[in-house]
C-alpha cells in the first residue's frame, strides 16, 4: 500500500472516500454509522469532515492500492482548541474489507503516527466502540486505555456501548 499525506481533495479522490465508507460500514466497521447505510447516508458528514481538510485544519491520510485506488485513510483532527494543539484524534481510521487481515490496518496506524511524530505532537488520541473488541488492535500498537464513557454510543434500541478513549504518547 502506498500513503499519501494531504492528497488534492478531487471529485474523484471524494468519491472514493465516501465509496470505501459505505462498504467498511457495510461490513460492521465502526466508522461513525451502523448497520447498512448508502452512500446518501454518508455524504453529508463526509462533506463535513472533507471542509476540515481543506480549510487545512485537519491532515488527511490515504492509503492506495497497487492500482491507485483508495482502500484505507486516517484524519487527524484538531480539536480547534489552542491548550490541545499539541495532540490530535485520529478519526475516520479504515480498511477497506477486502484488505482487511493482511497488516495494513496496522501500517495505515504507524503510518499516522510517524506524521504525528513529524507535526511535532505529543499524543494521539483514538476513541473506538466498546464491545467491538478494537482495544486488541490498537494496544499493541502502543495505545492505552485511559477512559471509557458508559452507554455513550446508542447502537440500538436498548444497546449501548462503551465509548472507549485511546491514547498513544508521542513524547
Amino acid at each position: 500500500m502506498r500513503f499519501e499525506v494531504d492528497p488534492e481533495l478531487t471529485g474523484e479522490l471524494c468519491e472514493q472516500i465516501v465509496a470505501m465508507w459505505a462498504d467498511v460500514s457495510n461490513a460492521g466497521g465502526s466508522v461513525g454509522f451502523v448497520g447498512q447505510v448508502t452512500r446518501a447516508d454518508i455524504e453529508p458528514v463526509a462533506e463535513d469532515t472533507f471542509a476540515g481538510i481543506a480549510a487545512g485544519i485537519d491532515r488527511l491520510l490515504v492509503g492506495y492500492d497497487e492500482d491507485g485506488a483508495v482502500v484505507a485513510m486516517l484524519i487527524l483532527r484538531s480539536q480547534r482548541f489552542h491548550l490541545s494543539a499539541h495532540w490530535r484524534t485520529l478519526g475516520r481510521v479504515m480498511v477497506h474489507p477486502r484488505r482487511q487481515g493482511r497488516g495494513e490496518g496496522a501500517a495505515l496506524m504507524r503510518e499516522g503516527e510517524r506524521i504525528g511524530r513529524e507535526m511535532g505532537l505529543e499524543g494521539l488520541h483514538i476513541t473506538v466502540r466498546g464491545g467491538e473488541g478494537l482495544e486488541r488492535f490498537y494496544t499493541p500498537l502502543g495505545y492505552r486505555e485511559v477512559g471509557r464513557l458508559p452507554g455513550a454510543l446508542r447502537v440500538a434500541p436498548g444497546d449501548d456501548r462503551d465509548e472507549v478513549r485511546m491514547w498513544l504518547d508521542l513524547g
